[in-house]
């Protein structure tokens, strides 16, 4: 009989995804036979007509997995969904059967099942299937992973540990910054000791994992590079440039990694930007091309410029789901965070509890 461990989170786009399938990677490095499911699929792209978890597909790539998608993610958590499910179209008797179904079969001769959460703690709760219902349901320890920018994030985490309840196996901190580890040692640690919630391990900030890749960036956006520049620079934020060009000049001086978005007709905050070493990229919306002599500056900086056809306002709205859904893409993100896993992380209490 299979153990389960659910990995979930307290936000999306915390790491989630890269941390449930370097597990995987790890126990199967422990000669552990894993699986893997994603009851509900909440990063969705259409490929071949018909909408699929992003993250499924990762995992079966990854995992080395001969199920099919249908099974490691049985409910596509669409937009169009929720909507049927509203209107009571949904049935969540009907839907805990078809999870029920497909874990069956991905489960069996599998020693380990690793699943994950659909984003935040209670996404799925329109259908009585948040984290807390999936932990339930399959009776799983639980892993929650946390931030901790500021003490803020302890909100979240605390209640969903008390959420969590009985199932709670542990806590991770992920993509921490250097400038907070040891707030965590002096702070946090003797806090969440004091309420016996254990922490299996605190995972640095790496650069690596930390952005886009601005080739990345333009596939999500639908945009066209028009300079002949290379889209291998790394985005961790976006700005919008909505102020005179001499304004801005001031406050880009301070951002970093950034990528710039602003309306195609605005060459002189363009220009602006372009003088900024923290731009990495120009995101013009609207559909229009700057001047010639805005393309060769940006040539001349190495930084590329997409032009989208869509306006301020969509655009922006467009990045920030693009960094709220988290930014595992590729196999490479998993082995680093599996290096990371190794390093920083009680392995014993996650594979081997007592």
């Amino acid at each position: 009989m299979s153990r389960n461990l659910s990995v979930v989170s307290t936000e999306n786009g915390i790491g989630k995804t890269a941390f449930a399938l370097a597990l995987g990677m790890v126990a199967k490095e422990h000669e552990i036979e894993v699986g893997y499911m994603k009851p509900l699929g909440t990063r969705l792209r259409t490929r071949y007509g018909k909408p699929l978890d992003e993250d499924s597909v990762l995992a079966k790539k990854v995992l080395e997995l001969d199920s099919e998608i249908e099974d490691l993610n049985p409910v596509i958590y669409s937009e169009t969904f929720i909507e049927q499910a509203m209107k009571g179209r949904e049935k969540t008797v009907k839907l805990r059967k078809k999870i029920l179904n497909s874990y069956k079969k991905l489960s069996k001769n599998k020693d380990l099942m690793i699943i994950e959460g659909g984003g935040k703690l209670n996404t799925g709760g329109i259908i009585n299937l948040t984290d807390f219902d999936i932990a339930e349901l399959f009776d799983s320890d639980v892993v929650l992973l946390g931030q901790f920018d500021s003490p803020v994030d302890l909100d979240d985490l605390l209640d969903g540990t008390a959420r969590i309840g009985k199932h709670l196996l542990g806590v991770i901190f992920n993509a921490v910054s250097e400038m907070n580890l040891g707030k965590i040692e002096t702070l946090v640690t003797p806090l969440l000791n004091s309420k016996n919630i254990p922490i299996l391990g605190v995972l640095p900030r790496k650069k690596e994992l930390a952005g886009i890749k601005v080739r990345e960036l333009s596939e999500e956006l639908g945009a066209e590079n028009i300079t002949n520049v290379s889209g291998d620079a790394s985005i961790a934020r976006f700005l919008v440039g909505a102020m005179t060009g001499e304004d801005a000049l001031r406050y880009l001086r301070r951002v970093k990694d950034t990528a710039f978005i602003t309306g195609g007709d605005r060459s002189d905050i363009q220009r602006a930007a372009l003088e900024s070493p923290g731009i990495k990229c120009l995101i013009l919306t609207g559909g229009f091309e700057p001047p010639g002599a805005i393309i060769g500056k940006a040539e001349e900086k190495n930084i590329p410029i997409l032009v989208v056809q869509s306006d301020t306002l969509t655009a922006v709205e467009t990045a920030e789901e693009i960094i709220r859904t988290g930014r595992t893409r590729k196999v490479q993100d998993v082995e680093i965070m599996k290096n990371l896993i190794k390093e920083n992380i009680d392995l014993d209490a996650i594979l081997k509890p007592n």
